[in-house]
């Protein structure tokens, strides 16, 4: 009796520590993801955000859940290669201050990763340069949206790629046409509002045709 009592526990203990067990113990991944809609007057643009960024994930999240994004405007667009936005300042009457960012603004630690690339269509943070912020730091709210078609590889490694547009690219490009005024700010505002669904993941394949890995 004794010797199958410890044949039934090191059976137990063999389970507790196989591969099959840990795999287990593993976070199952989420069946849903939340698809974010940014509406402005050239048409809607819809994206995901990575859960391999799960830093600038939340945090635009946070932001577009309160409502913070609603307002602001595109105020940088550069064709062929990106299309700029998210600042605060760009709520306000004053031009010259888009951009600057809002004093003591936190920044986000940089996520740069590899696999994440600065193709048609990436959402990437925005952020100071190198000379003042050598830990490639982001800006707490601006963002910016690859507009050229072949993607901006020469961008890679240097700013955090967290998102894709999945729908919507003609509204890039259309943004990215708009006649400009000094330092490529729209002459028209171009102000966005952004919403946050939570769908099932192949209810976005289907309906966008994006493939999760």
């Amino acid at each position: 009796m004794k010797l199958f009592a410890r044949l039934t526990l090191l059976v137990w203990v063999l389970l507790l520590f196989s591969p099959l067990s840990e795999a287990a113990r593993l976070p199952r991944k989420s069946k849903k993801d939340q698809l974010i809609t940014i509406s402005t007057a050239q048409g809607d643009i819809r994206l995901i955000l990575f859960d391999q960024t799960p830093l600038h994930k939340a945090n635009f999240l946070k932001l577009a859940q309160s409502g913070f994004y609603n307002g602001t405007t595109f105020h940088r667009i550069i064709p062929n290669f990106m299309i700029q936005g998210g600042d605060a300042n760009s709520k306000d009457a004053d031009p010259t201050n888009d951009g600057a960012g809002l004093p003591d603004e936190k920044r986000i630690p940089a996520e740069i990763r590899p696999e994440l690339t600065h193709k048609y269509g990436a959402v990437a943070a925005a952020r100071t340069g190198d000379m003042i912020n050598p830990q490639r730091a982001s800006s707490a709210s601006q963002f910016y949206i690859v507009e050229n078609h072949n993607g901006t590889p020469h961008l890679n490694g240097a700013y955090t790629v967290f998102g894709q547009v999945i729908s919507g690219l003609e509204v890039v490009d259309k943004i990215a046409q708009q006649p400009v005024a000094e330092r490529n700010r729209p002459i028209t505002d171009i102000r966005m509002t952004v919403k946050v669904e939570k769908l099932k993941k192949k209810k976005i394949t289907e309906l966008y045709g994006y493939q999760y890995q």
